[in-house]
């Protein structure tokens, strides 16, 4: 079971974020085609089904890869995950010309910690054991 680490940490790493995902388009479909409900962002949500789970699996491969050289907790090494995403979120939908509404503006102070306590968690316990199921802990 030693072979492949990278690919078993790839594995791991892309495996919550892909379920999270599969659940969040599932409500948003739901949302926008049975409730008609108007929010436009099909040209955007390619951002996050695609690239969000790639740069968690390679996050992990990365942790994996220096974990012998840091002593980093998994946790805080997933905390550090956001702080990658936003600026490519913001400048996928500044690219895209996708306005942003007003209120998220207004809610960043509150989101942005909660993002970083979300991400911390995720990593900590589901990643982690991730890791742990596939002899990487």
């Amino acid at each position: 079971m030693n072979q492949h680490t990278y690919i078993r940490a790839y594995l791991a790493g892309i495996a919550v974020p892909t379920v999270v995902l599969l659940g969040v388009m599932a409500g948003y479909c739901v949302l926008r085609y049975v409730y008609n409900f108007p929010v436009p962002v099909e040209r955007v949500i390619v951002f996050p089904m695609a690239v969000v789970p790639n740069l968690w699996g390679l996050w992990n491969v990365l942790f994996i890869a220096l974990r012998s050289r840091w002593q980093l907790n998994i946790g805080l090494h997933g905390a550090l995950l956001p702080i990658l995403l936003a600026p490519l979120g913001i400048v996928v939908t500044s690219l895209l010309n996708f306005t942003i509404p007003g209120f998220a503006a207004h809610a960043f102070p509150i989101l942005a910690p909660l993002a970083l306590i979300f991400y911390y968690l995720a990593w900590k316990y589901l990643v982690g054991f991730l890791n742990g199921v596939v002899g990487l802990a």
